[in-house]
């Protein structure tokens, strides 16, 4: 199935983000893609594309301060980026072909952290996360890159319980289905920080663990990169897909 790949804008705040829709022509779930902090839209077209001719409408998009408003980035805190994804998830809520009760979203990094605050704020029916970030919730509108390094990374190095972060406590209250997604040789988000978030989800429908073998976080190899693609498609195959079939079948 060829899907249909339509530039949109997303309007938030004063500012235009740019985005892509890519869809089939039938009525689908739909699934959000949220890059991570200095990254783009431009990995996760690839991977959208291929999910999108799976039969799902996928959303990608430049969180402020990414892609063509990157001079912005100086001065984004973690409110003006949930303010982004927000926009987008109500701009891919609202597209015609999908049923807004079947949204996935796939966050990477600092776009994973974001994905699982949305899901308390909105309605999500699958969440993959790949090497997801976690921030302290102090300083929340000051400009993330002012935030302390050395500090965020004792921080991601202890294991956090999901009752003292805003992020783990959205995902100890999800209760759809999970994938988290993990790099071996990762220097920016530790293995205690995975543990952190698989910790926190005790609702959930099902949770999916993988890792990466000789992966970093950016997944600098085409292999790693395979390796990843693989793993999520494999999973929106089953979980979206194959939820479509089933409704199918029931219907």
């Amino acid at each position: 199935m060829t899907p249909y790949d339509e530039r949109i804008d997303i309007n938030v705040d004063s500012l235009r983000l740019q985005g892509n829709f890519l869809s089939p022509r039938t009525h689908v779930p739909g699934v959000l893609f949220v890059h991570g902090w200095g990254g783009s839209q431009q990995r996760d077209l690839r991977r959208a594309r291929g999910i999108a001719g799976l039969g799902c409408v996928c959303l990608t998009f430049d969180l402020r301060g990414h892609g063509a408003e990157e001079r912005q980035r100086e001065w984004i805190t973690r409110e003006h980026n949930l303010r982004d994804l927000l926009a987008a998830y109500d701009r891919l809520a609202a597209h015609p072909q999908i049923d807004p009760g079947a949204i996935a979203v796939v966050g990477t990094s600092y776009g994973g952290y974001l994905a699982c605050i949305l899901s308390e704020l909105r309605k999500i029916r699958w969440l993959a996360l790949r090497v997801p970030a976690l921030y302290r919730d102090e300083d929340w509108d000051r400009p993330k890159r002012e935030l302390p390094r050395d500090d965020l990374m004792a921080y991601r190095s202890s294991r956090v319980p999901a009752a003292s972060n805003r992020a783990l406590r959205a995902c100890a209250a999800f209760t759809g289905d999970v994938l988290l997604v993990q790099s071996e040789h990762d220097d920016f988000i530790p293995r205690a920080t995975i543990l952190s978030y698989r910790a926190a989800f005790q609702q959930t429908h099902s949770l999916t663990h993988r890792i990466i073998d000789a992966a970093d976080h950016a997944l600098s190899t085409e292999l790693a990169q395979d390796a990843y693609t693989d793993i999520l498609v494999r999973w929106i195959t089953e979980m979206v897909v194959g939820e479509r079939a089933n409704r199918l079948v029931l219907g």
